[in-house]
């Protein structure tokens, strides 16, 4: 049997873009050829791709980091280095995924084949090509590539079901659905028998059709966390009708509308918006003994105006009539909308940094760390490894106003200084 998971983390490294190279022309018949270093190519992206084959997040429990490889180098005669190829993750259609750093919701992954980019690979640094002015002509100058983004993600899987089956553990959510479909859930008589939801597809002789989905028995405390209910509340989001089953069983030792009231109150705790939508009130078990007293008296406690369908999945009594009927309040039950607009279109996550604050530490007598997303991400983009990439590089510093926090936090010349794993002589 496959294991159904829900609710997985990942973490996701898109690729570092190309190094610009530094390269001259040193051609035959060329004269002045000057600088002839071409860019490098951009890091491969991380891209989500829902599958709607897919029902279960089970492939990430093994493999829960994905990396996708780094651009090409720039290369000689101006040649620009090769794009990395995306690397596709494929997840079920109703995957929700968050950024698991924030708990921000990055994207609603609902449709077949709808992509989602996580996270976009570096671009490519410049050549010297792009250097060369009228005071250098021969600019020894190069960028690095853009490093890549990593980001923890939580992926949770909110199965997408026409009709949610809900109601309090053992009240016949699977037997019906076995009966209603060619669905195969497991069916004993205990408690929480279902561990994790189940589909099936009710197929009319009208030609119609809808997916319903045996969601776990919910019980008195679901939304804070109590038994199962917790775990598979999500599920009933994408619901569009939902089948209230309740008990008549005579001899369970519960009153079935006050069961009714107390899971309605944990689907409202959960989410408000499940209360709006269509509900169909399924009493069930109406082939023991006392049963009818029982419906007779739960019906009197409910309004006139309410859906009820009771039926006895046993002996298959009123079950075709209750698909039908469910069929037809399916019809007009008014979509779901998603907060994700145009779903069907690839979206594309923007990374927000976080806001630069540029900070000088002392870390001893005579060293400074100097922080700052600016700083550090200009250092990664500098080729240190010429005379003209290090000067340019002095300027920069100075220009952000580095020089300056230095010597306000009391640098002097030769002390040394720090950003990320690089230091120099502060002069």
């Amino acid at each position: 049997m496959l294991m159904f998971v829900d609710n997985v983390k990942i973490t996701v490294r898109s690729g570092k873009g190309g190094d610009g190279a530094v390269s001259f022309r040193h051609e035959k018949y060329v004269p002045l050829g000057g600088p002839a270093g071409g860019d490098g190519g951009r890091g491969g992206d991380i891209i989500l791709k829902a599958n709607e084959g897919m029902n279960t997040l089970m492939d990430f429990r093994y493999k829960r980091i994905f990396k996708a490889e780094p651009g090409q180098n720039g290369q000689i005669k101006g040649m620009y280095g090769r794009k990395a190829d995306p690397v596709y993750i494929v997840v079920p259609a109703g995957t929700s995924v968050y950024d698991e750093d924030t708990g921000k919701l990055i994207g609603d992954l609902t449709e077949h084949n709808q992509e989602l980019v996580v996270a976009k690979g570096g671009s490519g640094g410049r050549g010297n090509i792009h250097f060369a002015n009228s005071k250098n002509r021969a600019p020894e100058i190069a960028e690095n590539g853009e490093p890549g983004q990593e980001l923890h993600l939580r992926l949770e899987l909110k199965l997408i079901a026409d009709v949610g089956l809900v109601g309090f553990p053992s009240v016949g959510k699977s037997t019906l659905l076995s009966v209603a479909t060619s669905a195969k859930p497991k069916i004993a008589a205990y408690h929480f028998t279902t561990l994790s939801p189940n589909l099936g597809m009710v197929k009319l002789d009208s030609g119609l059709d809808f997916v319903i989905a045996d969601l776990p028995g919910l019980i008195e405390g679901a939304s804070n966390g109590v038994g199962l209910g917790i775990q598979f509340l999500r599920h009933v989001e994408r619901t569009r009708v939902i089948l209230h089953l309740v008990d008549m069983d005579p001899e369970n030792g519960r009153d079935p509308y006050e069961d009714y009231l107390s899971i309605r109150n944990e689907l409202g705790k959960y989410d408000g918006n499940i209360l709006k939508r269509p509900e169909i009130i399924v009493p069930t078990k109406l082939d023991i003994a006392g049963s009818d007293e029982r419906l007779k008296e739960f019906k009197s406690k409910l309004p006139d105006d309410v859906d009820i369908f009771p039926i006895s999945s046993i002996q298959h009594t009123g079950v075709k009539d209750l698909m039908n009927h469910t069929s037809t309040v399916l019809q007009n039950a008014e979509p779901i909308h998603f907060d994700v607009e145009n779903d069907d279109e690839t979206k594309e996550y923007n990374y927000e940094a976080k806001a630069d604050r540029l900070t000088v530490e002392k870390d001893g007598e005579h060293s400074f760390i100097v922080k700052g997303e600016d700083v550090e991400r200009l250092l990664q983009r500098s080729n240190l490894d010429h005379q003209d990439g290090i000067m340019r590089f002095a300027r920069m510093l100075k220009g952000m106003g580095v020089e300056d926090a230095l010597i306000k936090a009391g640098a002097q010349s030769g002390d040394s200084v720090t950003i990320l794993d690089f230091t120099f002589e502060f002069i």
